[in-house]
């Protein structure tokens, strides 16, 4: 895979995470267990690891092989999270899925929406992808958020999708494809032109609260 061009808007800024990143990374996740942990991938299983080296080694092995796209997040220069671009698929697919966590010490900045809308755009243009996913847990309604400001289009329930925290649980659909943005993810998330509705939940596909 191509090395990529950092991407930045304003304080917000993605770039391609670094060995020498794992120590912080590491840090935040274990100073973030109560804000994270709810929300964070798990082996049926296994113990959850917090080795962010060979975590970091494992995603710069993916994004050689073209597998993945591993970022930080940072704001204002400091790292705020990671987002991983991952399941990259090629030929007549041409798609992949969007992660991510930001610290709690910095959410509610708008960090997690923008590092979206770049990471999209990215992977539109740079990589030559058509189809971008977001799979989030109904009850995560800031993740939620982010993508009803970015215009993601809802595409249906998976049932008993990932296992997190623990257990197996259902999750939300939501992607783009590069018809729904000619001009670019963030851009028309900053003109204001984003759709209203895309990323609403049909009521057959609600689980608890809306």
């Amino acid at each position: 895979m191509e090395p990529l061009i950092a991407s930045r808007h304003g304080s917000v800024s993605l770039r391609l995470v670094k060995p020498r990143d794992a120590r912080i990374l590491q840090q935040e996740l274990l100073s973030n267990r109560s804000w994270l942990s709810p929300w964070e991938a798990t082996l049926p299983g296994g113990p959850v690891s917090f080795d962010m080296r060979s975590g970091v080694r494992r995603l710069l092995q993916q994004y050689r092989e073209g597998a993945g796209v591993p970022f930080v997040m940072e704001y204002d220069g400091e790292i705020a999270g990671q987002l991983n671009i991952w399941g990259v698929a090629r030929g007549s697919l041409a798609s992949a899925t969007i992660g991510y966590w930001v610290s709690e010490r910095v959410a509610g900045r708008g960090i997690t929406t923008i590092g979206v809308a770049l990471a999209t755009d990215i992977a539109f243009t740079q990589l030559r992808l058509h189809r971008m996913e977001i799979c989030i847990r109904p009850e995560n309604h800031p993740s939620r958020r982010v993508v009803e400001k970015l215009g993601f289009r809802y595409e249906g329930l998976r049932r008993r999708y990932i296992h997190i925290d623990g257990d197996w649980r259902d999750h939300y659909a939501y992607a783009l494809t590069t018809e729904d943005v000619p001009r670019g993810v963030l851009n028309r998330y900053l003109l204001g032109a984003v759709p209203p509705g895309a990323a609403t939940v049909p009521p057959a596909d609600r689980i608890g609260p809306a």
